[in-house]
């Protein structure tokens, strides 16, 4: 069984809770998109997590990105925040269920090399037409998907 379970307006779904959290879209000079293969749920995805107590958005994004890849990052901008009250995240782990609340933040990286780590099966730079093929949640899917479509604002939903 895995360890993530996402549901989309399902009226089963667990009682839940709200966690603040980032993903982070970082493109290289050859656009070139750095993803993770999660080791929870098997899905290909940006690298993310929770914003602690204590630290910004940015500092979040830029600890979990290198934790997660290897990968040191700049922020450079918003591409969306998610707030679907229909996509609940159940981590199975500890049986916690998380309404969506993500802000995804743009980056170049800074420096450090590709490595995997516990959150991260296989971390890669993929080429944008490339994603498309890669087994992600839907909420995953989207948020590339309105990246990739390169829209002047951010996204709001």
């Amino acid at each position: 069984m895995p360890s993530r379970i996402d549901y989309f307006d399902d009226p089963q779904a667990p009682p839940n809770s709200m966690v603040p959290s980032v993903n982070v879209i970082v493109s290289d000079e050859k656009g070139r998109i750095l993803l993770i293969r999660r080791t929870d749920n098997g899905n290909w995805a940006v690298p993310g997590g929770a914003i602690d107590l204590g630290e910004s958005m940015t500092q979040a994004a830029v600890r979990e990105t290198f934790e997660e890849t290897g990968i040191h990052c700049e922020i450079t901008g918003l591409a969306g925040v998610y707030t679907d009250p229909k996509h609940l995240i159940h981590y199975t782990s500890n049986d916690e269920v998380r309404q969506e609340f993500s802000l995804v933040l743009t980056a170049r990286p800074t420096g450090g090399e590709p490595r995997t780590s516990s959150e991260s099966s296989e971390v890669c730079w993929v080429e944008a037409q490339g994603v498309e093929g890669l087994p992600m949640d839907r909420s995953m899917r989207m948020r590339l998907e309105h990246y990739l479509a390169g829209g002047s604002h951010p996204y709001l939903g």
